[in-house]
Formats: C-alpha cells, sequence, structure tokens
C-alpha cells in the first residue's frame, strides 16, 4: 500500500490517504491503545509512549529515540467515534507553538480494508511548508507501512 499525500500550494492543510488491510476497529485501536501505538509510531526509531488518554479532551504525548536523542510529541483528543474519527492536535515539542489540528477518518472499504482520509490543519502557511520540508511525508510514510506490518500481526 502507499500512502497518497495532497498538499496545495499556498494552503494552511495538507492531507494524506492510505488504506489498510484491516477492519475500521483495528486501525482505530492502532492510534488509540497504548500497547500498539508504540509498535509502530516513529517509524524506524524506537517510540514510547509516555500518556495516552484516547477521550475526548485527554492528552497524549510520545517520545522518539533517534541515534541517542530523545524527540517529544504531543497533542489534545478533541473528539473520538471508534471506528470512525479521531480529531487531535499535534505539536513537535523542538518547535513548541507550531500546533496543528488533524483529523482522521476511518471509511469501510467493503472488503475487509479501511481507507485512512486524513487532513492536517496548520496554523500558517509556512508551518506546513516547514513540515513538508523537514522530511515529514518520509516518516509519516515509514510509521503508516510499520502499522501496515503490526495490523498484519493482530
Amino acid at each position: 500500500m502507499t500512502t497518497t499525500v495532497t498538499a496545495p500550494p499556498g494552503s494552511h492543510e495538507l492531507s494524506y490517504e492510505r488504506v489498510f488491510q484491516a477492519t475500521p476497529e483495528l486501525v482505530y485501536r492502532a492510534f488509540t491503545e497504548a500497547d500498539i501505538v508504540r509498535r509502530w509510531w516513529g517509524g524506524n526509531y524506537e517510540a514510547i509512549v509516555d500518556r495516552l488518554e484516547a477521550k475526548p479532551g485527554g492528552v497524549w504525548r510520545y517520545l522518539t529515540k533517534e541515534d541517542g536523542a530523545e524527540y517529544g510529541f504531543h497533542g489534545v483528543f478533541h473528539d473520538l467515534v471508534a471506528g470512525e474519527r479521531i480529531v487531535q492536535t499535534f505539536e513537535f515539542e523542538g518547535m513548541p507553538g507550531h500546533v496543528l489540528l488533524e483529523t482522521m477518518v476511518l471509511t469501510d472499504q467493503g472488503d475487509g480494508t479501511t481507507k485512512l482520509s486524513a487532513s492536517s490543519v496548520f496554523q500558517t502557511v509556512e508551518d506546513r511548508d516547514g513540515m513538508i520540508a523537514s522530511g515529514m511525508e518520509s516518516g509519516m510514510n515509514d510509521s503508516l507501512v510499520r502499522l501496515d506490518k503490526v495490523l498484519a500481526s493482530l
């Protein structure tokens, strides 16, 4: 499976889609259960789930360990509907104040697969473009490839 990323020039938004060989309920669990998140989040690096409260108003914080360094990411869940939708904020702790709002929608394809459609809205076009320039697309794809493998093992 491949991830399709769309980032229209001059827009605050970035969107992506990917199809998983799993039910919407299983994909939802992979984003909301700490023991599953730690197995795929962060792509090729070790992920630590410091906090994960999958409920409206709940917070999450993950760390990745890369070549001896530790990087933190955190956010707040705004809306969760099991097997259907997750709305959360996302902030890289290395660049505080640059918060994005992400909406993930899970669609049952009717053949045992689930389409993840996500939209990330940044505060500025510069924030979005900076995230893209930082290699975000490659890192996100590494994580989603790993998620494919984790879903297959559940």
